[in-house]
């Protein structure tokens, strides 16, 4: 990660420390009220009736949140897929396939045979949420009323949108809003001079807030007196090959890694693979969505060599199933737990009882 992207990274969460901080963003500001204005006029139309609203014939669960980052919106979006499968409920996502090249209106990421797309054709978040969830119906679509009819015409009796919360054009019987704990609003500021899609104003249209990455030792209060819920993101107990071999933490004990990530915050991905009793020898953090191309693969590989593993995220892993390092490439899953779900579970079976009504 270059240089100039990790000041502007820490300039939109924290705010100008500096002179040249405050330069760049007195310069952005500009920008970013203009940025404001047009979301500002884009709301005012949908309240009009200037820009049309699709009503699904099934509940909508839109998934989405504040601010850019990662919050944990995949793996909200997953455990929420799973919550509908234990309860019966068929169910579609429908995402907007950030990253993938795919040219139809609407593609559907599994198929009924089990056939997935390339990950580079859907997107690695919709391709990561289709293999966690096979039971559930995957679509892509950059206009997602469209994906939204396809899964109704599919037989979906629920349709989860994935960062679904500015998205206007789908009417949502459930907004649910991630929220980093430690830093809610980044510096505070709309996009680019901050890290905000919308103002937190806005807070007001959704149902449930979920603040994610709590620590032990404090919690948020509730906002905007919304219903909120506390999450932690946990790494998985084991590591998977990408082969699909699974591999115990004790495995790796002692052993020389380097880790990769193409993540929203690969620090911290970092940060929790030091709890782990392995040696990290290197941390190469990538931009979120990394293109893994021929050349960066060399030199990836290039790196790989006197190491004994190289370990990586799972939403990264999907782009490298086809390839060889010479050494081993381990993929780990990232989890929410909840301190307590019993508004979630209120809430859900509130969308799922609507669902008889219709």
């Amino acid at each position: 990660m270059s240089t100039s992207r990790n000041f502007y990274l820490r300039l939109v969460k924290n705010g100008p420390d500096s002179f040249l901080g405050w330069v760049v963003f007195v310069g952005l500001w500009p920008l970013s009220c203009l940025y404001g204005l047009v979301v500002r006029l884009r709301l005012l139309a949908f309240s009009l009736g200037l820009k049309e609203t699709y009503h699904a014939s099934v509940p909508v669960v839109s998934v989405g949140n504040l601010s850019v980052g990662g919050t944990g919106k995949t793996p909200m979006t997953d455990f929420l897929a799973k919550w509908m499968v234990r309860h019966e409920v068929p169910t579609a996502i429908v995402s907007r396939g950030y990253g993938g090249n795919y040219t139809a209106p609407v593609a559907r990421v599994n198929q009924p045979d089990d056939a997935l797309m390339n990950p580079a054709a859907c997107g690695d978040e919709p391709f990561l949420l289709a293999r966690r969830n096979p039971a559930v119906m995957v679509f892509v679509a950059r206009q997602r009323a469209l994906g939204v009819q396809e899964a109704e015409k599919a037989g979906a009796k629920l349709i989860i949108l994935d960062d679904g919360f500015q998205h206007r054009a789908v009417h949502r019987d459930l907004d649910i809003v991630l929220l980093d704990s430690q830093k809610p609003f980044g510096n505070g500021s709309l996009l680019p001079a901050g890290q905000l899609r919308e103002s937190q104003s806005a807070l007001q249209r959704s149902h449930l807030l979920v603040m994610t990455r709590v620590q032990s030792d404090r919690k948020n209060t509730s906002m905007m007196s919304k219903p909120t819920i506390h999450t932690r993101h946990v790494m998985s107990q084991n590591l998977t090959s990408l082969s699909g071999d699974i591999v115990n933490w004790d495995d790796l004990a002692g052993k020389s890694c380097i880790a990769f990530a193409g993540i929203a915050r690969p620090d911290e991905f970092f940060t929790d693979l030091k709890t782990r009793n392995i040696t990290l020898v290197d941390e190469i953090p990538l931009a979120d969505h990394q293109v893994y191309d021929a050349e960066f693969l060399a030199q990836l590989t290039l790196c790989s060599q006197g190491c004994d593993a190289l370990i990586t995220t799972e939403k990264d892993a999907v782009k490298l199933s086809d390839l060889d390092f010479p050494v081993p490439c381990y993929q780990v899953g990232v989890e929410l737990t909840f301190e307590d779900t019993s508004i979630l579970d209120h809430l859900l079976q509130g969308v799922i009882a609507k669902n008889s009504s219709r």
